[in-house]
């Protein structure tokens, strides 16, 4: 689905990297932007279950950023990362049987216990960060919107408005939502929960979609017209493989050395692991984003362009619900994992 239509910002789907082909990216966003023109007010329509933390907060910095007077309608449901994004409208609009949720950042961690510790502090900070911007919205004090978040709380249109999560309740009628595995969230309705089920929104279905398409069958064979001939030489492999290994470093260097990356450190990693933005693009939101929005962290490996590629096919840093820029191997079921947490939630 295009971002930009009839004047429009229309944002439905995965924050991020495209799943069930819907999605959008903060590169998507400000390509948008500058097409819309920065003083000119804008419409923003937005139906998301969450995705990428860091993605979400992006976006938010650039609707923030824009000069026009920015109008949020929440077609259908801002979960997540999504709920993030609206906080960047002058007014927020929720359609009636419309919803959003609030929560605290999470992401897995592997390694040692100094590992584990710095992952706890990075995830405490990015939920501070998170809460001064929907405190900074609502006005209610960061303490209150902290617990809200660690309660993972959902909110219907006339809920939301009542905290001060929204402007106004409309009477319009909610958008079906977006396609997302609902199923991961602790304390998901039930009725997204059986949407999920039943068209079969699952994360591990979608990541190894993704991974399968980006990769070559031994069924995948070369047309006839551009089969080799006999005396052609075979293409050199490695070669193309030092080639690419060398772009990537390049690129992920280039980008985490800008001199917009000080003081947004996080956000020039996550951009550069864990996004294909090119520099330009990369040097143009990092301008957009306020040094005192952006919540720091440490990482401490070297850059691997083989493992870049197959943490980014992995969907690395999906907010699972909150994100992290860094994530296990494909063999964990992220599905069970969190039906076994809603399980123990709604069993207390």
């Amino acid at each position: 689905m295009p971002v930009y239509m009839n004047g429009e910002l229309v944002l439905y789907g995965f924050v991020g990297d495209n799943y069930w082909r819907e999605g959008f990216t903060s590169a998507e966003v400000l390509e948008a932007l500058a097409e819309h023109g920065t003083d000119n007010d804008l419409d923003v329509r937005l139906n998301s279950g969450g995705g990428y933390a860091f993605e979400g907060l992006a976006i938010y910095n650039a609707l923030h950023a824009h000069k026009g007077n920015v109008t949020i309608h929440v077609d259908a449901i801002a979960a997540s990362a999504a709920s993030t994004i609206a906080m960047a409208g002058d007014k927020i609009i929720m359609r009636a049987g419309s919803e959003m949720m609030i929560h605290d950042p999470s992401g897995y961690t592997f390694g040692t216990a100094e590992q584990h510790q710095k992952a706890m502090a990075a995830l405490d900070k990015l939920g501070s960060q998170m809460a001064s911007v929907y405190g900074a919205r609502s006005g209610n004090d960061a303490d209150k919107v902290r617990q809200v978040m660690k309660d993972e709380t959902w909110f219907t249109a006339e809920e939301a408005v009542a905290a001060g999560y929204a402007n106004q309740a409309e009477g319009a009628k909610a958008e079906t939502v977006s396609a997302f595995d609902y199923r991961i969230y602790s304390k998901a309705p039930d009725h997204l929960v059986a949407l999920a089920a039943e068209k079969n929104w699952s994360l591990d279905t979608a990541i190894t979609r993704s991974a399968a398409s980006a990769a070559p069958t031994s069924q995948q064979e070369t047309p006839m017209a551009d089969k080799p001939k006999a005396d052609d030489k075979p293409a050199d492999t490695a070669a193309v493989k030092a080639e690419a290994a060398t772009e990537t470093k390049t690129r992920i260097k280039e980008i985490t050395g800008l001199e917009e990356a000080s003081g947004r450190e996080a956000l020039a990693q996550h951009i550069a692991f864990d996004t294909e933005m090119d520099v330009e693009a990369a040097k143009a939101m990092l301008a957009a984003a306020p040094k005192s929005a952006e919540p720091t962290a440490t990482f401490d490996d070297a850059p691997d362009p083989a493992k870049y590629e197959a943490d980014r096919l992995r969907a690395s840093g999906q907010a699972q619900p909150g994100g992290m820029p860094k994530t296990p191997s494909a063999s964990l079921n992220s599905r069970e994992i969190f039906a076994s947490r809603r399980a123990t939630v709604k069993g207390a």
